[in-house]
């Protein structure tokens, strides 16, 4: 191995060397339990509390409406368990969904079926987007709620949230959204999306990993997942991870200040990415949208797909010059399976399988990008020589 390249940054992120400054405290000095009514718990109170305002303002929402939570599919399964068995009525009972969504929404709308709900998942295009047409059909009145991913954790693709949410909002339907990839990446104001419940975490943008949070509007009522005792809202028992929630807060800090800067910059080394992978690469595709601007794809998200190799051997190729990538979801990873995000996209198995994932960070430079693509080349090259499938 000569070094060590990251660019699996969707499945998780390097913590901020800030980030982690800010959390030490909180696990051996100031290690007070919230809920204790003495000087150690009180200080932890007010941590947790000025996290929460933090993160609150970064979406434009009030302190009141975020809940804590252990990550973003805690965060899914809350929104969608908890206002689906809260509002299900006879007649009521049908949840909206899409055929891209991360497994933390499809898996439990998935539970929810065998349950007796009627679960409709909407049709993308070749890109990843929705099919508007099929959701204004759909959104009738037996819908109860509708979820669909903001950015795409595969393919990149930001569906057009605000529309989705005007159309909800028409229909006087619940709208969750995971927003889990895009969030501090671009703008987030929960009013402008009119959105009802949203999903976020810290491990997508340089906080601590098992700390997420659900934003849940002022009025919407849910049921808890668990019983346990009275923590946030009675909502999410059990004990705050106070590190966490403040490393959690000191990440969006961080990633507010100056985020539209942030991402031009990592969108432009993006770019230079994907412009040299499809212009040196023979038989090379960019999945997703093919429009790169920062309202249709997220500014640190590459998925490709190389003919006549499988994505798995060349991820780990890949991974023997140190370079860190993947074929899709870090939640699916261990599944040989086409990812069903490409599948959705109406790609036939053997194009599925040989998808690379590329996410950027801050941190990553245009010598690592450089790097990666001369091995990609090379890589490519050699597995396309010993594959039965290449044309002879």
């Amino acid at each position: 191995m000569e070094q060590k390249i990251y660019l699996d940054n969707a499945a998780t992120t390097k913590v901020d060397d800030e980030v982690v400054k800010a959390m030490i405290p909180f696990f051996n000095e100031e290690y007070g339990n919230p809920s204790s009514l003495h000087e150690m718990g009180i200080k932890a109170q007010r941590a947790v509390e000025t996290a929460r305002q933090t993160i609150a303002r970064s979406i434009g929402a009030s302190q009141e409406e975020i809940i804590f939570t252990s990550g973003a599919t805690e965060s899914d399964n809350l929104a969608v368990k908890g206002y689906a068995k809260r509002h299900r009525t006879d007649k009521k009972n049908k949840i909206i969904t899409t055929k891209i969504e991360h497994d933390a929404v499809l898996k439990t709308c998935n539970q929810l079926a065998q349950e007796g709900f009627e679960i409709v998942y909407l049709n993308v295009d070749e890109e990843g987007f929705i099919d508007f047409e099929q959701l204004e059909k759909e959104l009738d009145e037996n819908t109860l709620l509708v979820s669909i991913i903001h950015g795409n954790n595969e393919i990149g693709v930001i569906q057009d949230i605000r529309k989705i949410g005007k159309l909800c909002k028409e229909h006087n339907v619940a709208f969750h959204t995971d927003a889990t990839q895009s969030y501090c990446k671009i703008p987030l104001d929960v009013n402008d999306i009119h959105v009802d419940m949203l999903t976020m975490n810290a491990h997508k943008l340089h906080g601590p990993k098992g700390i997420g949070a659900l934003y849940i509007k002022s009025g919407i009522k849910i049921n808890p997942l668990y019983g346990g005792g009275a923590h946030e809202s009675r909502l999410r028992p059990g004990t705050h991870n106070v590190p966490g929630i403040v490393g959690f807060a000191k990440a969006v800090e961080i990633q507010q200040k100056d985020m539209e800067e942030k991402a031009i910059k990592v969108k432009k080394l993006r770019d230079y990415l994907i412009k040299r992978l499809c212009n040196e690469v023979d038989e090379c595709y960019l999945n997703g949208s093919q429009d790169l601007s920062l309202d249709k794809r997220l500014p640190n998200n590459a998925n490709f797909r190389f003919s006549y190799i499988e994505g798995e051997s060349l991820l780990f190729r890949l991974s023997d010059f140190g370079i860190m990538a993947s074929t899709g979801s870090a939640c699916s990873s261990a599944s040989l399976k086409p990812s069903h995000v490409l599948l959705a996209l109406g790609l036939p198995h053997e194009k599925a399988h040989g998808s690379l994932r590329l996410t950027l960070s801050k941190y990553t430079t245009k010598e690592e990008i450089d790097y990666t693509v001369e091995k990609i080349k090379k890589v490519v090259e050699e597995l396309r020589e010993i594959s039965p499938l290449t044309k002879r």
